[in-house]
């Protein structure tokens, strides 16, 4: 009985990176479409729970989910109305804000005069070119595109989320059928992990979320930094964007706070604040309230994150950590994908690399070929 040759490893890898390409180009021209369904899978994931929990009250299945729905969007608007309350209050103290930039700017210009000796009109051509490519790049990515897009996205997902909830059983149907019956255990396996994968990932996101602005807030109130839990608030936001968003939080909170505390020392005690959380965030928080479902090593995260801005912006960077997880659940369990899953995964030592591999052959039932 002859055994069928596998194709050779260029072939094989010729493929993966003709599919990988396909993939991105996709996902970059038809972003307006994928990027709000990708958000409503998550959250209709997040929200499957809460739609059970109420059908098993007696609500009917519409009703639960409408309900849940609505629970969703009191929330998320009732946060945004603790922010836009504190914004109000800041935006008294806007022209305060200008006077030390004012002065910031022109105790700059003084010490580039002295110290480089660059005359006061080269700095402002520097400047006006400066401003004219920022323009230059503002206009041609799309300002009204970049206005629009959220607003389209927050009033059709919703749609999406409801439908995807109510159909959720015919496309779990549907991708069950489109494989064989042989598959259908490893497809369901499959399913349920990407689903077990999501929940915690999301849910563990807000955990995670909610204990970064505590700690933000609290951290700045012991400073007695004012709008210390609108810094606090908006920096566990940005948190939300792996590695990127914790740096640009915390150029917001040093600038927000140089309105009132121009001074060296409450600036650097306001780094010091956002680099002790994010110590607790990465080292506790993560690995405990994210757990280990979303194992992804640190380099695939932030390859991955870069990929989905220069993508779809903050949605791709967004939705590029539950993707990498996603793929690395398929390919863990798909013949020939092992390798990809590896280097996805967070397995540091060659030692974990060969336990899960003697993993994998005992469900496969294959004997190990290294020696005793």
């Amino acid at each position: 009985m002859s055994s069928v040759t596998p194709p050779p490893f260029y072939h094989r890898l010729s493929h993966t990176l003709l599919a990988l390409g396909l993939i991105m180009t996709a996902f970059y021209l038809g972003q307006d479409i994928i990027v709000p369904f990708a958000m409503a899978g998550l959250l209709a994931v997040l929200l499957r729970p809460v739609e059970a929990w109420l059908v098993r009250r007696g609500l009917p299945r519409v009703v639960a989910i409408s309900l849940a729905l609505f629970l969703a969007i009191g929330a998320i608007v009732g946060l945004t109305m603790l922010i836009s309350m504190q914004i109000a209050h800041f935006a008294d103290d806007w022209p305060k804000l200008q006077k030390n930039l004012n002065d910031f700017y022109n105790d700059a210009r003084r010490w580039i005069r002295q110290e480089y000796n660059v005359s006061y009109s080269k700095q402002d051509q520097y400047l006006k070119k400066a401003q004219d490519q920022t323009m230059d790049t503002l206009q041609g990515s799309g300002t009204l595109g970049v206005i629009t897009g959220p607003l389209g996205t927050l009033l059709i997902l919703p749609i999406y989320i409801f439908l995807l909830l109510y159909y959720r059983a015919m496309l779990i149907q549907f991708i069950i059928r489109l494989f064989t019956s042989q598959h259908t255990e490893r497809v369901r396996e499959v399913l349920g992990e990407i689903r077990s994968v999501i929940q915690s990932y999301v849910v563990g996101l807000v955990t995670e979320t909610v204990c970064v602005a505590v700690l933000n807030s609290v951290g700045l109130l012991v400073l007695g930094v004012q709008y210390a839990v609108l810094m606090g608030v908006i920096a566990a936001i940005l948190n939300l964007i792996p590695y990127i968003g914790g740096l640009v939080a915390t150029g917001l909170a040093v600038a927000v706070t140089f309105v009132n505390h121009p001074e060296p020392s409450m600036l650097l005690g306001v780094v010091a604040v956002f680099l002790v959380v994010q110590f607790i965030d990465n080292n506790f928080l993560v690995p405990v309230i994210i757990g280990s479902k979303v194992r992804i090593n640190a380099l695939v995260s932030i390859v991955g994150v870069l990929v989905g801005g220069a993508l779809s912006g903050v949605s791709g960077m967004f939705l590029s950590i539950p993707i990498i997880a996603i793929l690395k659940v398929i390919f863990d369990r798909v013949e020939g994908m092992e390798p990809w899953g590896i280097l996805l995964g967070d397995q540091t030592s060659e030692e974990d690399i060969n336990k899960m591999l003697r993993l994998r052959r005992r469900k496969k039932k294959i004997p190990s070929t290294q020696p005793s």
